[in-house]
């Protein structure tokens, strides 16, 4: 016996009364069938809803044959007539996404003449796969028309359709459909065969939003956001950006000026500070020079620093020299020995020394979880 299913006749029905017709233990859980469901299985790339039987908790749906399989997590009596509630925040933001997905999909099939070959509904964003190169800048109008499309709040027709009448629909699908097929049509916007729920009018989508847009096996993958979702989504980058702004003492609306502003100050001031080192390290080396092997702790320097110090101080101090930065258990190090091949003592001193790290044979650089009197016994041996 095939489930009567009540969320094609009421995507918006959030209770209903059944009669449990079985119930199956599946591992820790437990599969129960109805005689009428609202809610909605797992399929076409809309996920499972959630809430609750006679009390118990509903964590997943699927469909075998016309029959709809509840995942229970407590047994129900065979027989017996349950109340059931759906999770209709979880419900209404599947219906938001989905038919968002369709509108937008619509418009960019009629815009690249392309297929839709992908639709994945993810617990944070959705995801399309489209079989053609599409750029965000092209998406951007998508973006606008089905935004203008939902404001414009169009009803949304579902009908079913077989035979001769199927053949006279011009519409979507991923492959060759028989039989009952129920098409789901946004005039204007999509016309797609689709076994999902939807919102009632384009209006109850609210917003769409693309995030990405993303080269995939020879078509492209967009991000997209409806709904709530996209709402959630754009108030959190708008709190960050004003956070932004705010640090900068710009406005929101000119924080990426004041950002590229910051960064040339930090590049500018990054220029002077290496000019700085460059003095620096010039002095060290004339003040080491000829004095065979050196080694060297500097605080505060980047690994380039370390770099630039050790080749410094290594083409004149007429030995090895090692140069460490950091701080105990995590130290920066190279070391220089201009001539000669170090990867025999490289291999040592990591060993020793707890460290990582390689190079050619005359320099070599790494890291080291060593304690710095650990590292002067190493080098004084």
């Amino acid at each position: 016996m095939q489930t009567e299913k009540l969320f094609y006749a009421d995507p918006f029905l959030r209770t209903f009364r059944a009669r449990v017709l079985s119930c199956e233990t599946a591992g820790d859980a437990f599969t129960v069938t109805l005689d009428r469901t609202a809610f909605y299985p797992e399929g076409g790339g809309q996920n499972a809803d959630h809430g609750t039987l006679g009390g118990v908790s509903v964590t997943d749906v699927h469909e075998k044959g016309g029959v709809v399989l509840h995942t229970c997590t407590a047994p129900l009596t065979v027989g017996s007539d349950v109340d059931g509630e759906i999770d209709f925040v979880r419900r209404f933001d599947h219906m938001q996404q989905h038919s968002g997905e369709h509108i937008v999909s619509g418009m960019i099939c009629a815009a690249f003449s392309c297929d839709n070959v992908g639709f994945h509904m993810g617990a944070d964003v959705v995801t399309i796969d489209f079989n053609a190169e599409i750029t965000f800048d092209a998406l951007r109008e998508i973006e606008r028309r089905a935004n203008e499309y939902i404001y414009e709040n169009h009803p949304i027709s579902i009908q079913t359709y077989r035979g001769a009448e199927l053949d006279a629909v011009d519409y979507r699908s991923k492959k060759a459909l028989e039989g009952d097929v129920r098409i789901v049509t946004f005039e204007g916007a999509d016309c797609c065969a689709c076994c999902g729920t939807h919102v009632l009018s384009s209006g109850q989508v609210g917003i769409v939003k693309f995030l990405s847009c993303q080269p995939f096996r020879g078509g492209s993958r967009i991000e997209l956001l409806c709904g709530a979702r996209a709402y959630r989504y754009l108030s959190a980058t708008w709190e960050q950006n004003l956070h932004v702004a705010q640090s900068l003492s710009a406005k929101p609306t000119e924080s990426f000026a004041a950002v590229s502003r910051v960064q040339n100050e930090l590049a500018e001031a990054k220029h002077r500070a290496a000019a700085l080192e460059e003095r620096i390290f010039a002095a060290t080396a004339k003040e080491y020079d000829g004095r065979g092997d050196i080694l060297l702790f500097e605080d505060g320097l980047s690994t380039d620093g370390v770099r630039r110090l050790c080749d410094a101080v290594g083409c004149v101090c007429g030995g090895r020299c090692a140069v460490f930065s950091g701080e105990d258990g995590a130290y920066k190090y190279a070391v220089a020995l201009p001539g000669g091949d170090l990867r025999a003592f490289t291999k040592e001193l990591n060993e020793a020394l707890h460290g990582r790290g390689g190079g050619k044979p005359h320099f070599v650089q790494g890291s080291a979880a060593c304690t710095r009197a650990e590292a002067e016994a190493f080098f004084a041996d």
